[in-house]
C-alpha cells in the first residue's frame, strides 16, 4: 500500500521521504509546490495543502499510513483536526505523528497545545498511531551558526536544566520505521508515544563549552534572558511566532527537555546504531564552513 507523508519538502519529511525510499516503500506527498519536491521519480507527488479539502481526499485516495507533519502555523490545529478527519473518512487508521516532548506539559506555548489537541484526537478517534515527541533540533542550530563563529557566543537561552537535542536524520529514521512497521501490521497495533531525544543532555553552557572545543577559541553562553532571542526573532518572522519562540524558550530554562529513564536506549535498539551526538553536529558544521 501507499505512505503518505506530508511536510514532506522540509527538515525533517525530506529525511522520510529518503528513508522510506530506501526501505522500497510507496510513497505519496502532498505539498504546495511540487518544485522542491526533488525526490526519486518513483515518488507520488500531489499538489496541494492541508487545508485543500479537494487536494487532501485525491491524496489520500489508496493510501494505507499517513505521516502528519504540519509546521507551526496560526491555524497548526485546524489543520491537524481536518487532516484527521479525512484520514478517516478515506478509510486511514495507521498514522504516524510528528508531535514534541512535553506537549502535556508546555501547555502556555501555543503549538505544543496544539500537538496535545492532536494527540489526544489521534486517541479519543481510535487511530492506530505511533506519536512521536522529539526534542529541541539540533538542525535549528544552522540558523544561530554565524552569530557563533562571527562573535564566538552562544545566544540560544537553553538554560541550565539541560536539552537533549536530536538530529533531524534520527528522527526521520525512526519514523519511517514506525510508518512501515504500522504500514505491514497484518492488524490494528495499539498506540505508542516515543520520545526523540539526542545522547546528551546539554546545558547553555555545556554547548558553548563544545563550540570552544570544535574551533579551538572560546565561546561564551549568552544566558538565560530570552528578551533579545525574541526581538531578533520578529526581524525575520511574525511578531506572534517570535513570541511564541520565547515562550518556549522559557520552558528551556524553567524546566530542560529531559529524556525520561530510557529513552536513549530505546531509540538505540530501534536505530540499531548510536545516536548523533551534538558534537558531531558541531564538527560537522565547522567541517561544512
Amino acid at each position: 500500500m501507499t505512505i503518505l507523508v506530508t511536510g514532506a519538502t522540509g527538515r525533517v519529511g525530506r529525511h522520510v521521504v529518503e528513508q522510506l525510499v530506501k526501505r522500497d516503500a510507496n510513497v505519496r506527498i502532498l505539498t504546495r509546490d511540487p518544485s522542491k519536491a526533488n525526490f526519486p521519480a518513483a515518488v507520488e507527488v500531489v499538489q496541494g495543502e492541508l487545508l485543500d479539502i479537494d487536494a487532501l481526499r485525491k491524496a489520500f485516495t489508496g493510501v494505507s499510513t499517513l505521516f502528519l507533519l504540519n509546521a507551526v502555523t496560526g491555524d497548526e490545529f485546524t489543520q491537524a483536526i481536518v487532516t484527521l478527519n479525512i484520514a478517516r473518512e478515506s478509510g486511514v487508521d495507521r498514522v504516524v505523528y510528528l508531535s514534541v516532548i512535553h506537549a502535556d506539559r508546555f501547555v502556555n506555548v501555543p503549538h505544543f497545545a496544539v500537538k496535545s489537541g492532536a494527540e489526544r484526537m489521534i486517541e479519543q478517534m481510535g487511530f492506530s498511531a505511533t506519536i512521536l515527541r522529539p526534542s529541541y533540533f539540533i538542525d535549528n542550530e544552522l540558523m544561530i551558526k554565524d552569530v557563533i563563529f562571527n562573535y564566538n557566543l552562544y545566544p540560544m537561552p537553553i538554560g541550565g536544566k539541560g536539552v537533549a537535542m536530536v538530529d533531524a536524520r534520527d528522527i526521520a529514521e525512526v519514523a519511517a520505521i514506525e510508518l512501515i512497521r504500522r504500514d505491514q501490521a497484518p492488524g490494528k497495533l495499539p498506540i505508542e508515544t516515543i520520545n526523540l531525544v539526542g545522547p546528551d543532555t546539554l546545558t547553555g553552557t555545556a554547548v558553548a563549552a563544545i563550540w570552544s572545543d570544535v574551533l579551538g577559541r572560546p565561546v561564551a553562553y549568552g544566558g538565560d534572558d530570552p528578551t533579545g532571542f525574541e526581538q531578533n526573532l520578529a526581524t525575520f518572522m511574525p511578531k506572534w511566532m517570535a513570541y511564541e519562540m520565547r515562550l518556549m524558550a522559557e520552558r528551556y530554562v524553567s524546566d530542560g527537555m529531559i529524556p525520561e529513564a530510557g529513552d536513549v536506549e530505546r531509540l538505540t535498539k530501534i536505530l540499531g546504531r548510536p545516536l548523533r551526538s551534538y558534537r558531531d553536529f558541531a564538527a560537522e558544521t565547522v567541517a561544512n564552513a
